[in-house]
């Protein structure tokens, strides 16, 4: 079974995505399963209403609440920290180099509640400041090497979603809760975390969606 690639199956397709090379696919569901790639993680995505490729947000932006300023003075050299890391090397190999920061604090003890909503809340509050695109990729690894920095392990994730088919990265708490994310976050089959391809694990060797 590969380590780096992994299939989701929705209703009416498959998404493969490549932790390697960053490169995803949407195919066909065959019969037989010839949709599959050989050695693949699979995830089963749960059906789920249709959406039309929209969703109901609020007439108004809500003000995000502040990071205490030692977190936010902490998320700087964390962010240019990740810009470097992300920038190093070549382009294509981008996307792998951010998801190997996402899962930076695996060895760690899980971050509690408080710590993992300050980092998230900070991180944000430095991002304005990124001259360059810093979208949810950037931002929850960046969050999870801070996290990492104060010794502890951030809970990243990385998802995909149906209708349409789109790709978001996240931070949980330790009951899998998105941390400071929209409730449209629940649509998302985790895809990827700090202990490898497929969904998050629950108890030695066990994974659940």
């Amino acid at each position: 079974m590969s380590k780096d690639l992994v299939a989701v199956v929705l209703p009416a397709a498959c998404v493969v995505i490549d932790y390697r090379s960053g490169r995803t696919e949407l195919r066909p569901v065959l019969p037989g399963e010839r949709h599959l790639p050989q050695g693949a993680v699979v995830v089963e995505h749960p059906t789920q209403a249709p959406s039309w490729g929209t969703i109901e947000v609020a007439a108004a932006l809500t003000p995000a609440p502040a990071a205490p300023w030692a977190w936010r003075l902490a998320a700087l050299p964390m962010l240019l920290a990740t810009a470097a890391v992300a920038a190093a090397g070549p382009r294509s190999g981008k996307f792998h180099r951010l998801v190997r920061l996402g899962c930076i604090g695996r060895p760690l003890p899980p971050a509690g509640q408080a710590r993992t909503q300050a980092a998230v809340r900070a991180v944000r509050w430095a991002s304005r400041m990124m001259p360059a695109r810093w979208a949810c990729l950037e931002q929850s690894a960046a969050a999870a090497v801070l996290l990492a920095a104060t010794g502890a392990r951030g809970e990243w994730r990385h998802g995909v979603a149906g209708d349409p088919v789109r790709l978001h990265a996240w931070i949980v708490d330790r009951q899998g809760r998105p941390v400071e994310e929209p409730e449209d976050t629940a649509l998302y089959a985790v895809t990827y975390t700090p202990d490898g391809p497929g969904p998050a694990r629950r108890g030695p060797g066990r994974r659940s969606a």
